[in-house]
Formats: C-alpha cells, structure tokens, sequence
C-alpha cells in the first residue's frame, strides 16, 4: 500500500508532464538567449517589413491622390513608394536567411544539451527511452523545437500589419473602421480554435512518430534474427502497424488548418466588401477620396491577414510541442559528481554500507553491506535476477544507491570528481560497443591521455585479441567498420579496453561470457598477473571465475546470502552448488581441489 502522502498515478503524471514543459519552454528561451543577436536582428527585419508593408497602402493612396490633382509632389511620391516596396522587398530576403542562421543554431544548442544531459545520466535513466525514441527527439523533434526563437520573432511582426491596420482605418475614416471591426470576433475565433485545435493534433502525430521510429530501430538491430526467423512480413506489419494512425493524424493537422483557412477565406472577402461599400458611400458623400479609398481597402487586407498570423501561431504551437519531446531528454536525473580526489597510493578497498537500490518500485538490491579489501578479487555470483549486474553498477558508480553509500579508499564514491572516478574505476561488460575509428583506438577509447601503442597491445594480449587482431587487413590500425568480428572477439576488445585503463578497481560484468573456456581462463591468468594489480569485481557465471577468485559473494533475491571462499561454499552450500548446475560438478570438485590446494600454499 502506498503511503498516505503518496501522489495519485495521474497527478504524478500531471505534474511531471508540467515539468517537462517547463523545462521545454526555459530550453527554448535559452536557445533564444544563445542567438540572441541573430534572433534580435530576425525581429528587427520583420518589424521593419511589417512597418513598410503597413506604410505602403498609405503612401500608394496619397501617391495616387496627388497623380490624380496632377501634383508637382506627384514623382517625389512615385519614387517613394517604389523605395517602401524595395524595402519590403530586401527586409523579408534577409529575415529568410537570418532566420536559417538562428534556426540551425537554436536546433544544434537543443541537440548539444539534449545529448550531453543523455550522457551525464545514469544508464538506467537513460534506457526509459528507446534507441529509436531517443534518436527521433534528437533529430526531427530537436529540429522543429529549434525553429521557435524564430517563429516567435515572426508571430510577433505577423501581429502588425492587422493591429496597425486597424489603427489606420481609424485615422482614414470611421465607419470604415467600424465596419470592420464587426467582423473582429469571427477572427479571434478562428484563431483560438486553430491554436487548440493545432496543438491537441501535433502532439498526438509525434508520439505515434515516435513510437514508429523506436519500432524501425528495434527491428534494424535485430535484422539478422529476423532473417533468420523468416519473420520479415511479421516485423514490418508490426512497424507499419501505426501508420494508419500518423496519418490520420496528418491529415487531422491539414484539415485543421484547411478548415481555418476556409474559414478566413470567407469571412476575409465579406470583410473587405463591407469596408468596400462603407468606404464607397463615404467617398461619394465627399467625406474621403479615391486614395483613401484605395488605403482603407488595403488596410482592411491587412487587417484582415489571418494567414500570416495562423501561420506563425502553427509554427511556434509546433515547435513548442517538439521541444516538449525533446525536453524529456533534458529532464532526466544527472549523475553528479563533486570534487574530491582519492588518496594516493590507496590499495583499492571497496565498502558498501546498507545499500538499498529500487527500480520501479520494487527494492532490487537491500540491506547490502560488505567491505572488500584492496587488491581482492571478487565473483558475484547468483542466479538470474538476483541483482549482480545491479551490484556491479553500485560498486562503480554507474548508478547510485538509493539509500546507503559506497566508498573506495575511504572515500564516497558521490564526493569523486567525474575524472577521478572513470580513471581510477574501469569495466568490461558482457556485449560491449566498440567506440573509436580503428580497432587500436577502440582499445584505447577512454577518460585522459589515452595508452601508447605499446600500452594497447599489451592489452590486447592480455585480453586474448591479439591473433585475430593481427589478421586482420592493418592490424590495429584495421578501420571498425571494414573488420567484421564475431561476439567473443568483441568481447576480447572490450576486455583489452578495460585492461588498457585499469585502476585501482576494474569491474567486470561478466565479461567473459562469450569466450571459450580455455581464453576464459587464460584471461583470467592474465588479469592476475599482467594487469595493474588493484580489487576486481567479476559478475561470475562460470565456476572457473569463483575458483580463481579470493572471495565469493552470492547473492539471492537482491540480498548477500553467503561470503567465502568458493571451496567453503561449495563444500557447505548444497543450494551454492545449484546455482552453478548439477552439469558442472564434476569441473567444480576439480577447480575446488584446485582451490584447497592454493589456499594450503597460502
């Protein structure tokens, strides 16, 4: 049951979709801060067309007027208003281009803190959002977010020609200004409705956008798997499967939008023609003259331009919906770090103190506490869900306890700067990603100066990679993408790059599941002997790695159940042995005599 205070599912819900538009919104006016110059001079050349545009009927009337009275005025005035069009002209050019310039940097600043928030965030945090999720709010959504600070400088000039419009009906004269205005109300209609109406449309087609994308990405990295389940049509059925549905929202968002102009399309011309036929029956009393007319008309057009500011509204009602998906990005939880430093020379000691970790609700890891002893190397060992890969993240900060803390060499692993920390606390994991452009700079890819080249090889060695490396067409220096490697191959890399950046404490998370027995072991030999000596952590499948090991810790149900060494165990723990499988006791009575006797030579 849940606490008394405990907020309801959908206020919760509530309140973290609130707070991620308001994380949306502040991005965004930081997007604007970051060109605000650019977006300054956005605004400034739309605000000057819109002036020239909303200058333009006045000066075109009173040209006429003068043309018509044959005026020596009457050229003076010509050239003025070819002067006021070419300004239109020039300022809406250099608005266009200034307003690539500001979208592609607002876009790429939403982008850059998007990902870096990405990367700072535990893994965990990071894996609420699908590869194919992710990659569509970093691109597409990012894209569309980023062309707001400029919408906005654009909405807000749209807004000029109709407000000064209206001002100049007044002036002109009236009635004709009144006669428009009746028709006021149908347009701040038209607009809410749009705006409503807009955003409902667009979030709905972009979820569903991105629902299809994570899809497509899932299925492109299981490709083999398909092909080789004959499952092809079933796959694309199930990424296709929500087509129908983005296009019935596409097609939602067009007759929102058709349906507004439609609207502004028939009420605009009644507009027009009640000004039309005011101002006709003010020019024939005398009261204003055919230039004025002409200016009233033109005005009423203007004033009238739903088109422009529906346009704007949609933009901006479109970018801040996508800058919502994007901001789910920039919402999640940091991994910080603070600014201690370890002691030097300090042999590795590892100590979890009541280490609570949840996920979804449920404790996962509870009531763990242990101290490892610089230089120790440990197993973990369990089965399935009892919580090792958990532990292995805990004990090297890939993510952080919910209660309880842990600390290497005395101090808490919270208080370590980011630098310290990834120097001083490597890992090797069990499907790895290869990340650099040679297979030479995958070994060497980490924190700080990188390992020299002889530094890579030894690690390579040590970690069984060097044969298959040396086959290939350079070597090291073999590009990753033109050197095709099988999944203990990769594996053997990963363990090099874990190998060539070993500090005090290297945590491997089963990291060897994919070699051999006989690699597996030599690795194992080799991390004992050729590796900076410090304390490993081994996630342990194989009864190999808890032989070799000076301590075993076997977890079960997110708890420590039993310490030792692994003949102890073995010997005394019938459900120990179960955990390994009766198929592997014959191998486990040779490694434990194995362990007895090293232990005797102790």
């Amino acid at each position: 049951m849940s606490p008394p205070d405990a907020a309801p599912a959908p206020q919760a819900a509530a309140a973290q979709a609130a707070a991620v538009a308001d994380t949306a919104d502040r991005a965004l006016v930081a997007a604007a801060r970051h060109s605000a110059g650019r977006t300054a001079a956005v605004l400034g050349c739309t605000l000057s067309a819109a002036a020239a545009a909303l200058a333009e009927p006045a000066v075109l009337g009173h040209t006429l007027d003068l043309l018509l009275r044959r005026s020596p005025a009457g050229p003076a005035w010509t050239l003025l208003c070819a002067a006021v069009i070419a300004a239109e002209v020039a300022l809406d050019a250099a608005a266009a281009r200034l307003t690539g310039e500001v979208d592609g940097r607002s876009t790429a600043r939403l982008r850059r803190r998007a990902l870096a928030r990405l990367l700072r965030a535990a893994p965990h945090h990071a894996a609420r959002h699908a590869p194919g999720d992710t990659a569509a709010r970093l691109t597409a959504h990012a894209t569309e977010a980023g062309k707001v600070p400029a919408a906005v400088a654009h909405a807000v000039a749209a807004l000029i020609p109709p407000l000064g419009a209206v001002t100049a009906l007044f002036l002109i004269d009236l009635w004709t200004a009144l006669a428009f205005l009746a028709g006021v109300p149908f347009l701040v209609l038209l607009l809410r409705a749009f705006a409503r109406d807009t955003h409902t449309s667009i979030a709905r087609y972009q979820q569903v956008q991105l629902e299809t994308a994570g899809r497509l990405t899932e299925a492109l990295a299981g490709a083999r798997t398909i092909a080789a389940a004959g499952t092809a049509e079933r796959e694309r059925a199930r990424i296709l499967a929500r087509l129908p549905e983005l296009g019935t929202e596409g097609r939602r968002m067009w007759q929102v939008y058709g349906a507004t102009t439609a609207r502004s399309a028939a009420l605009m011309p009644m507009l027009l023609y009640a000004v039309l036929a005011i101002g006709g029956i003010r020019l024939s009393a005398g009261a204003i003259g055919v230039g004025e007319l002409l200016a009233a008309v033109r005005y009423a057009g203007l004033a009238a331009g739903i088109g422009a500011v529906t346009g704007g509204l949609a933009a901006v009602v479109r970018g801040r919906a996508a800058a919502r998906r994007t901001a789910a990005l920039l919402a999640l939880p940091v991994l910080g770090h603070g600014r201690a430093r370890l002691p030097d020379g300090g042999p590795g000691t590892l100590e979890l103190r009541d280490v609570r970790v949840v996920r979804e609700g449920a404790a996962v890891l509870r009531d763990i506490s242990l101290v490892v002893p610089g230089g120790t190397t440990v197993a973990v060992v369990g089965r399935s869900g009892a919580g090792k890969t958990l532990f292995a993240a805990v004990a090297g900060r890939l993510t952080d306890p919910d209660a309880g803390r842990v600390l290497l060499d005395g101090v808490p692993l919270r208080e370590l700067s980011a630098e310290v920390l990834r120097r001083e606390v490597g890992y090797a994991f069990d499907r790895p990603v290869l990340l650099g452009d040679t297979v030479g700079g995958a070994i060497a890819f980490g924190a700080g100066p990188g390992p020299d080249p002889e530094a890579v090889r030894a690690a390579a060695r040590a970690a069984g990679a060097e044969p298959f490396v040396r086959r290939l067409p350079h070597a090291y220096g073999t590009r990753l993408a033109d050197a095709p490697m099988s999944g203990g191959e990769v594996q053997r890399l990963g363990l090099a790059r874990a190998f060539a950046h070993a500090g005090r404490l290297l945590v491997l998370d089963d990291a060897t599941s994919s070699l051999d027995t006989v690699t597996a072991r030599e690795v194992e030999r080799a991390l004992a002997r050729e590796i900076r000596p410090g304390t490993r952590i081994v996630v342990a499948h194989r009864l190999s790695s808890a032989v070799r090991a000076d301590l075993v810790v076997w977890l079960e149900d997110g708890r420590i159940r039993a310490t030792g060494t692994h003949g102890e165990l073995w010997r005394h723990e019938p459900a120990y042995r179960a955990v390994f499988g009766a198929d592997t006791e014959r191998e486990a009575d040779e490694d434990a005599g194995k362990d007895t006797e090293r232990e005797a030579a102790r």
